[in-house]
């Protein structure tokens, strides 16, 4: 999907009719008084204050209309250099505008005029009010102003704009798409979780079908971590600020923790990563080379303070799981480590016939010393160390500049959802630093004390934005062996004893193979009750009447088929059990 914030010609055109519709509000709402109006990466949006009008669908059409009147009159749209002085005297009766000139510097300030609307702006802007005619408003809701509760709610008006019609009709049709795909959406209908307001935003509940996915992404990692020879910790969701202090997420991370609490005098935080909990279990007794690499793992719970603008169903929230692991290698062990660490990241994408993502080593801003830990000599061995093993392994990348983590470089594996902007969902990071922090040593083969090399990797990355994406790309369309509800059986009559009695036989028969399975005996039509297992997306849907009961038989119907197939009955329990096992 298109990016509107880094394309130059359609940033200009949809800051323009950010304006246009800005203008077409005021003629609507002369009261109307307005704050910002960006572009973004999904657009363009204005805030504005309508003196308390709330917006809703009919409201939107109407500045539509008024939006399409002011581009047919072709009204041309002119720059122009105003002083401090002269620009306060103009908005003198607006508080939004008035708050924006007090934090510019003094000097000329650019406006924009265009018919009967002027509005502070830095530009550019197109010539004329008709190039933004293929518009659409997408989509409506109140923010408080800055941000702040204690602020007037304002209106945020969200729309898009194109050079031509057939642009914005494909781009909708994207958007119609993104919808169906949204895994909030999904989640809703499926019933896998919720998020409570007064359980907090950004924490996530899963219902229990929800939480079988969930538990089936655990187990399916762990069971590979195993073959691999990892070993699971379970470490608390807690820490003391003298932990983080020391391995340094006091002071490069501190604004995306929530805030300390303090218990019988000494100060704890929520978690918002594991590796300090994983360096004291390393060293919690000495080590020997010959022990080495220990691969510590745990799906374990973190808390990072959002903001609330940046929220985004299980995706992106202030609790989540991460698929975490640290390896604790020689030197010598750095490549072999990093090879096998990517050898699973792409035997699990295959898994999930995951194919369209790319490498990227991210390194950092030398410029930046605020958000890095300051040792060049550092970075530019853990950063040239990472860059050979990729190169030796034949992992092809790009570089970034300012996207490592304040301890050191990581590869990042990125992909491209079917719907959307590119995500990380894999991750594998170089660290000199933490280790070197809390003092871990080993013995090397010469008797002398040793700092051992970590690798922090993430394989799903987070179980909760890993099922985001899997919900998405699947449509909820998920493989049987991951579905929460894997078949549903229905009768063709409600009422028929002998006839329930064979569907509940079906049900024992799979649940006794570890199937999970739900029989509908309700009260509702029989179409009722298809309908509502093809909106949840239940991949086997069976359908017995008298023909499969007298039969000994099994008639299913694939979900998103019509058609039904019929088969005996211990034939249908062993197929869904060996489809179930291989993961088919």
């Amino acid at each position: 999907m298109v990016n509107f914030k880094e394309d130059e010609s359609l940033n200009m055109l949809n800051h323009s009719c950010a304006h246009l519709m800005a203008q077409a509000v005021k003629h609507l709402y002369p009261q109307a008084k307005f704050w910002v109006g960006p572009v973004v990466e999904e657009g363009f949006y204005y805030d504005m204050d309508l003196g308390g009008v709330m917006l809703n669908e009919d409201d939107l059409a109407a500045i539509e209309k008024e939006m399409k009147k002011v581009a047919k009159t072709g009204v041309k749209i002119y720059r122009r250099e105003i002083s401090k002085a002269e620009a306060m005297e103009i908005f003198k009766d607006d508080p939004y505008k008035m708050d924006l000139l007090s934090n510019m510097e003094d000097g000329n300030i650019s406006c924009y005029d265009q018919g009967d609307f002027t509005d502070l702006c830095r530009g550019p802007h197109v010539d004329n009010v008709k190039l933004c005619r293929n518009f659409k408003l997408v989509k409506h809701s109140g923010v408080y102003w800055k941000g702040d509760a204690e602020n007037q709610v304002l209106q945020r008006v969200y729309g898009v704009c194109f050079p031509t019609p057939e642009e914005l009709e494909d781009h909708l049709k994207l958007l119609e798409e993104a919808k169906e795909r949204d895994h909030r959406k999904i989640g809703r209908d499926m019933e896998l979780f919720m998020v409570d307001d007064l359980v907090g935003r950004g924490l996530p509940m899963y219902l229990p079908k929800g939480q079988i996915i969930w538990q089936e992404l655990e187990d399916y990692i762990k069971a590979k971590e195993r073959r691999l020879n990892y070993q699971h910790v379970m470490t608390p969701c807690v820490g003391t600020v003298s932990l983080y202090q020391t391995s340094g997420h006091w002071d490069h991370y501190k604004e995306n923790m929530f805030p300390a609490m303090e218990v019988e005098g000494e100060n704890f935080v929520l978690r918002p990563m594991n590796c300090p909990h994983h360096m004291r279990i390393y060293a919690n007794k000495p080590h020997s080379y010959k022990e080495l690499p220990i691969r510590l793992a745990e799906v374990a719970h973190d808390f990072r303070f959002e903001a609330s603008g940046t929220l985004k169903g299980i995706e992106r929230a202030r609790h989540f799981c991460q698929n975490d692991s640290h390896i604790f290698c020689t030197p010598d062990q750095i490549k072999d480590e990093v090879k096998a660490v990517c050898d699973l990241i792409f035997d699990v994408y295959k898994d999930f016939n995951i194919t369209n993502y790319r490498c990227v080593l991210s390194l950092r801003d030398p410029a930046d010393t605020k958000k890095y830990h300051p040792d060049d000599e550092m970075w530019n061995t853990a950063e040239q160390a990472l860059r050979e093993v990729l190169n030796d392994i034949g992992i092809e990348y790009t570089e970034e500049i300012g996207e490592a983590a304040f301890y050191g470089p990581k590869l990042d594996v990125n992909v491209r959802p079917a719907i959307g902007n590119e995500i990380t969902l894999s991750t594998c990071q170089l660290d000199f630093c933490l280790p070197a922090k809390f003092e871990l040593t080993y013995t090397d083969t010469d008797g002398e004390k040793k700092t051992p090399v970590v690798l922090h990797r993430a394989i799903l990355g987070s179980l909760d934005r890993f099922m985001a994406y899997i919900l998405e790309e699947t449509k909820g369309n998920l493989p049987l062996w991951l579905a929460p509800v894997q078949v549903k059986v229905l009768t063709i009559k409600n009422d028929d004893d002998e006839l329930n009695e064979y569907a509940k036989k079906t049900v024992d028969a799979l649940r006794d193979a570890d199937v999970r399975v739900e029989f509908d005996d309700r009260s509702e039509k029989f179409g009722y009750k298809m309908r509502e297992a093809q909106i949840q997306k239940v991949p086997y849907i069976v359908v017995l009447g008298k023909n499969e009961m007298e039969a000994g038989q099994i008639s299913y119907r694939l979900h998103g088929e019509q058609g039904t197939e019929t088969v005996a009955f211990d034939e249908f329990v062993n197929m869904i059990v060996d489809t179930i096992r291989n993961k088919a």
